[in-house]
């Protein structure tokens, strides 16, 4: 008889082994990416992440004679379900071993926790936001994780989620496409046809100079992302709280705004160089040398990923996506970037998707949202 105890995260020590895990699990995973550590505690820790200030939420631990051997989070977000007039309840940053007895009694806890608050369904692995790490990887194991909000899971994760009679939700799709040795004449076609009409694009030398446009940007994410599966809102509070997260890896180069005639945002993309080369050596630390070689990494790498994007929706049939696709196109080739990363997009998401395609992207990671009637 084993002697397997599930209970509640009380305290920093067992912030600390909840963060901590994962590093354990995967310490042979040649795939993984290693998250910053100090990144993961500004996501867990309720005193530094807005999001639990609205949310319920409980971290769970599984031990065996004392030892954390998993963990899984629980999440409830009631304007989320208010909006789309739904009672889900989500799991988060699930991790285990491949054990069935650990994996059965984490996820039964959370059901559990769920139903008990009044919700009707679990769906998962998904955070607070669609920007948190979401789904579980379901194929494309071969390939390292390049993207730092992507889930480097492994495909025993699947198996247990089917077997615990869980089924799709939706799958995510990532595409990888080389980067044109030049800008498509179609491309600049349109880009002069929407520029003669009034539509201008910002770039910038520094991130210091994107500042003043990061209300605006969220604003209109806010507004363009209600229909992308698990996005909820972003108050002011976790605006700052997301953009003080990743501002400081962004490479100005790479991060495009359009405005209108009145100098209002309309659309927007950011990107970023490839460091996961550098996050691997890191192994989770930032000092002494972690942020030289996340540094290195981005200067090295020959792999633009991108990360975000939204434009107005009114206009989404008039080429605003031209002025964006030129000027990014420009600066990979003038960084001499060779691949271009789609992060996630969702399977059902049909004009994305096919504008990858238009280019001979080529899909080579999909992961899962499951879900489940409780």
């Amino acid at each position: 008889m084993r002697n397997l105890v599930v209970r509640p995260v009380v305290n920093k020590k067992d912030l600390n082994s909840f963060i901590k895990l994962p590093f354990e699990i995967h310490k042979n995973h040649s795939a993984w990416l290693p998250p910053l550590i100090a990144d993961e505690e500004k996501i867990f820790d309720a005193t530094k992440n807005h999001s639990f200030d609205h949310c319920q939420t409980v971290l769970l631990l599984a031990e065996e004679n004392g030892k954390v051997i998993g963990r899984i989070m629980g999440i409830i977000n009631p304007m989320y379900n208010e909006v789309h007039k739904e009672k889900n309840a989500r799991f988060f940053a699930f991790e285990t071993y491949d054990d069935d007895d650990v994996f059965d009694l984490l996820l039964k806890e959370v059901e559990k926790w769920a139903k008990k608050n009044g919700m009707h369904k679990l769906v998962g692995p998904i955070g607070f936001s669609d920007k948190d790490p979401q789904g579980f990887l379901l194929s494309g194991f071969e390939d390292p994780i390049s993207i730092i909000v992507t889930n480097p899971s492994f495909e025993y994760m699947i198996h247990h989620m089917e077997r615990n009679a869980y089924g799709k939700s939706i799958d995510l799709v990532q595409y990888r496409a080389d980067v044109p040795e030049e800008v498509s004449p179609v491309y600049h076609t349109l880009f002069d046809r929407v520029s003669k009409a009034g539509y201008s694009i910002l770039e910038f030398t520094s991130t210091k100079k994107i500042r003043p446009y990061i209300p605006a940007v969220f604003a209109l994410l806010n507004k363009t992302y209600t229909e992308i599966y698990g996005f909820a809102p972003l108050d002011d509070k976790e605006i700052t709280e997301f953009s003080e997260r990743f501002l400081p890896f962004l490479d100005a180069r790479f991060i495009k705004i359009v405005l209108d005639q009145n100098k209002n945002v309309v659309a927007f993309l950011v990107a970023m160089p490839d460091i996961s080369l550098g996050m691997r050596k890191a192994k989770g630390r930032l000092f002494p040398f972690g942020f030289v070689h996340i540094l290195r990494s981005s200067k090295k790498t020959k792999q633009l990923n991108l990360l975000l994007g939204g434009v107005e929706e009114r206009l989404r049939i008039k080429g605003i996506v031209s002025l964006l696709a030129v000027k990014i196109i420009e600066s990979a080739i003038h960084a001499r970037m060779q691949v271009f990363d789609s992060h996630l997009v969702m399977e059902e998401n049909l004009s994305m998707r096919a504008m990858y395609e238009r280019v001979n992207a080529e899909i080579y990671k999909t992961y899962r949202i499951f879900e489940k009637e409780l």
